[in-house]
């Protein structure tokens, strides 16, 4: 038999059900494996508001309506042209594996007892164990195990993810100073190379000689329009990546926006500072943050009452916060008026998952740190934005804290990658640090 005649079935572990309950349906033709130990460990999840219990739940309601009282044995069919859905039960341990890996020492090891029972008892196909946990994937490979993450919503290629910006050189002689006389010309007369057109809100740095211009692409009046650097509630971009990032967050006609870039790049400064400036056209100003928990711990197993358990997470939010009140003498009216937003709850600041189930309407809505948002948590913000609701995302997706996220499986690298090209979003990369010379030091050295 070839080995691409050879069958396979995808053994799941939990991980991958909580970061997607429909995952069952991206196997195509392969069968697929639920280890008794799975389903009990999504017993542990099934009460909650996060993401995680919502997927808990979902799965097994779709177990529920798939069963019939077939998953054991044969398992049930998944429907024409997929494969065979089954739950094996608890085995006893494997003899090659008990000093080892005790079965009944951990959830993962009975796993992994499971795997390798199958392996062992049918050489005719081939058992391959989906996890999102590097570790497990590890000790499943030392022992012989195929192991693989889950990867259909990965970003395919980090490195030609979507930047935002190009820049266009030797532009035709007086096309820069034709731009910045009627403030706008067709994007047709740009000279871009064959086979790569401009992408809807794509920024672009045009350069002639001595002379520069900043601008934007308007994909349907198919124009270019220049960008002028805004000082946004006392806050003036540093750089063309910032002054483009301004007039995303500052641009009402696009109510989606991403930001990402390494720290010290000022994603969250100028977010927040764009807010501020358009106060008045909202409701509410939201700022929040996914609380990353420690070993499934959420933030009740934390002590004090819920300013006590969310303070050391909201603080950068507050920092930010801080540096833009910094800009006004404190005598001043907007100096009082930024404090009188806090009191009166017209800016608030908190969790992510406080925001679920609330009405998002007329609000402009700062999602900080979305690298550590799985790309279904994206999904779910995004569609409860109502009329008049701004979202922007901001976050560095090479620094991830999630424990089963990756650079290429997090939501906002997935949330780059799908909605480029669309008019109602727009995106840019901050590339250059502007915290401080040491901060940009540090990053580059260290």
């Amino acid at each position: 038999m070839t080995k691409q005649h050879v069958r396979k079935s995808f053994i799941l572990d939990t991980n991958v059900i909580l970061h997607d309950s429909s995952c069952i349906k991206h196997f195509d033709e392969h069968d697929i494996i639920v280890p008794i130990t799975v389903l009990e460990e999504l017993d542990h999840f099934k009460k909650g508001n996060q993401s995680v219990n919502f997927h808990a739940r979902e799965f097994v309601r779709s177990l529920d309506c798939l069963s019939a009282n077939k998953l054991f044995n044969g398992g049930v069919s998944l429907g024409e042209g997929k494969g065979r859905l089954s739950i094996k039960l608890e085995l006893a341990p494997h003899p090659e594996l008990v000093h080892h890996f005790p079965a009944s020492a951990k959830p993962d090891h009975q796993i992994l007892n499971i795997c390798y029972h199958l392996h062992k008892e049918d050489t005719s196909r081939l058992f391959i164990l989906v996890t999102k946990d590097v570790n497990l994937r590890m000790k499943a490979k030392a022992v012989g195990l195929m192991a693989e993450n889950y990867i259909t919503d990965h970003v395919k290629d980090l490195g030609a993810l979507y930047t935002g910006t190009r820049v266009i050189n030797d532009n035709p002689f007086g096309l820069i100073d034709e731009l910045h006389t009627r403030e706008e010309i067709p994007a047709n007369d740009l000279d871009l190379p064959p086979g790569e057109p401009l992408t809807a809100n794509e920024f672009i740095i045009l350069r002639e000689a001595n002379k520069s211009a900043l601008a934007t692409y308007h994909a349907g009046e198919n124009r270019v329009h220049i960008i002028h650097k805004q000082k946004v509630c006392g806050i003036l971009p540093r750089n063309a990546e910032q002054t483009f990032a301004v007039h995303a967050l500052c641009n009402p006609a696009v109510p989606l926006v991403t930001i990402s870039g390494k720290a010290g790049t000022g994603k969250t400064l100028l977010a927040l500072a764009s807010a501020l400036e358009q106060r008045r056209n909202y409701r509410q100003i939201m700022l929040a943050r996914p609380v990353v928990p420690l070993s499934n711990k959420d933030l009740g197993f934390l002590p004090g009452d819920i300013q006590s358990k969310i303070g050391p997470y909201m603080q950068p939010l507050y920092d930010n916060l801080a540096v833009i009140r910094s800009q006004f003498q404190k005598q001043s009216k907007m100096h009082q008026k930024l404090h009188d937003l806090l009191e009166e709850k017209k800016l608030i600041i908190e969790p992510l998952a406080y925001i679920r189930g609330r009405s998002l309407v007329k609000m402009y809505i700062i999602i900080d740190e979305a690298q550590n948002l799985t790309p279904h948590e994206v999904k779910t913000i995004i569609t409860r934005a109502g009329e008049d609701t701004k979202i922007v995302f901001t976050g560095d997706v090479h620094q991830i804290d999630h424990p089963y996220l990756d650079s290429q499986s997090n939501g906002l690298s997935y949330l780059i990658e799908k909605m480029r090209g669309q008019h109602l979003y727009s995106h840019i990369t901050l590339q250059k640090g502007e915290r401080s010379t040491l901060s940009m030091l540090a990053s580059e050295l260290l």
